[in-house]
């Protein structure tokens, strides 16, 4: 084929159009000749070229019930798994869990972690010890708001009682028939020393404690516990099963998603 002047201009164009870079596209894939004749694939399918997840992925941390349902209700699905493990106080909901046919990624994940209150921990941390009658009035001063009965009015005057009688001789100890524990002392001041007194005090208390941020609140038993040694007076109390106190607030709270959800909550842990 003879190429004449009036179509040169007409093949030129033609020539740079195939020499011109192609425009490539996100979600595509392309074959692409290099140099040395070989041949690369570029994958522009991946979520970095395209700006779309394939799936979701990753685990959501809440510290409440309410917080769980809230992200529960807005991921969930038909077959949406959820796990309580109560010796590690948690509950675990497995979004993309199989199916009953086929295998999914079980990637996205909501954990819920209950976390101890401060008022349950510093209860649960003096628990069983005796402590100088100063240290023991601070503490009963300082957890007014968690006494039940007696009533926070008397537990303080209580504990001023104990502030005090600071310089006295503690020499006895006897429970009477109100279910009290009466404190016979006899006063080392100078200007009172010899002089009889004496400091009655429940034997048992009732406190109010919330064991994890966002459940509900608990009564729990504490009973007097004392030593009249060398050192004085030394006093503190023992909580009756807290244990099993938490327990039963970790159940509640099983019990408080179970009645919010379509899915059986199982006891375990999500694989």
């Amino acid at each position: 084929m003879t190429t004449t002047d009036t179509n040169v201009p007409a093949v030129a164009a033609l020539a740079q159009q195939a020499l011109a870079p192609k425009q490539v596209e996100p979600g595509s894939i392309y074959l692409v000749a290099t140099a040395d004749g070989r041949v690369q694939t570029v994958d522009l399918t991946g979520p970095d070229h395209t700006g779309v997840l394939s799936r979701k992925t990753g685990t959501t941390t809440v510290r409440d019930a309410q917080s769980f349902l809230t992200y529960w209700d807005k991921h969930h699905d038909d077959n949406s798994e959820v796990y309580a493990d109560s010796d590690r106080l948690t509950v675990t909901a497995v979004l993309d869990a199989h199916t009953p046919g086929t295998a999914r990624w079980g990637g996205h994940r909501l954990h819920l972690a209950l976390r101890e209150t401060t008022a349950w921990k510093q209860w649960l941390h003096l628990d069983g010890q005796l402590l100088d009658q100063e240290t023991f009035a601070e503490f009963l001063e300082d957890h007014l708001p968690e006494l039940l009965e007696p009533s926070a009015a008397d537990m303080l005057e209580i504990a001023q009682s104990f502030q005090a009688a600071q310089k006295v001789d503690f020499q006895s100890a006897t429970r009477l028939s109100s279910g009290q524990r009466q404190f016979q002392y006899v006063e080392t001041a100078t200007t009172k020393a010899g002089q009889k007194g004496q400091l009655t005090v429940p034997e048992t208390f009732t406190i109010g404690l919330v064991p994890f941020d966002g459940s509900d609140g608990y009564r729990l038993t504490a009973r007097l516990r004392y030593r009249i040694g060398q050192n004085g007076l030394r006093l503190g109390y023992k909580l009756e099963r807290p244990d099993e106190i938490r327990t039963t607030a970790f159940a509640d709270v099983v019990k408080a998603i179970g009645e919010q959800i379509d899915t059986a909550v199982m006891n375990g842990t999500a694989a």
